[in-house]
């Protein structure tokens, strides 16, 4: 068993020492693919790296429960947590431009706004909603490759499917997601 799988499973337990730890230890790994996110899109995220992996652990934090049990589920959990900073800061920055002042947004940044990355995310998050009622799956491995940028073999490992099968579920759920979003 890894030092890490012992951190989290003492972090399980509501351990802090072990929680500051596995914070540690991952920092590098998710800082990495924030970054990669973030070079991959353009900017789309509008957020700076190392802004984005903050809140990503502050939500993490204070989630309450720490039910992570290996690395592999807690970078699929980091996934959805990096997802929902991502989402929740497109649409703060919307609101904020549509005239909603009093709504304040949690992260810094000094990227100009960019009305249509925005929007792109927005709308890539409600598509990935409507697929969720279709497929959970595919919605996870859409929500890890898109958001929060693992490899192929990290989601494989995340869902303990084979990399084939991975890239077999991209397709299919990148075709639904096209389609949805040409609908919307």
């Amino acid at each position: 068993m890894s030092e890490l799988t012992q951190w989290l499973q003492a972090a399980r337990s509501g351990d802090r020492v072990a929680i500051e730890r596995v914070c540690a230890a991952t920092y590098a790994e998710l800082h990495a693919l924030a970054h990669a996110r973030i070079m991959r899109s353009g900017r789309l995220t509008l957020l700076d790296t190392t802004s984005l992996v903050h809140e990503t652990f502050l939500r993490l934090l204070n989630a309450g429960r720490f039910n992570i049990d290996d690395r592999s589920h807690f970078l699929a959990y980091a996934a959805t947590v990096m997802r929902s900073v991502i989402v929740d800061y497109a649409r703060q920055r919307s609101a904020a431009r549509r005239g909603g002042a009093d709504s304040k947004i949690a992260i810094d940044s000094d990227v100009p706004e960019n009305v249509a990355a925005e929007e792109e995310i927005v709308r890539v998050n409600d598509a990935l909603d409507e697929l969720r009622q279709i497929d959970e799956r595919m919605a996870r491995i859409i929500e890890m490759r898109y958001f929060a940028g693992l490899t192929f073999e990290e989601v494989a490992a995340s869902l303990e499917l084979s990399e084939r099968t991975i890239r077999r579920e991209w397709e299919k759920a990148r075709a639904i997601l096209y389609t949805t979003l040409g609908t919307q």
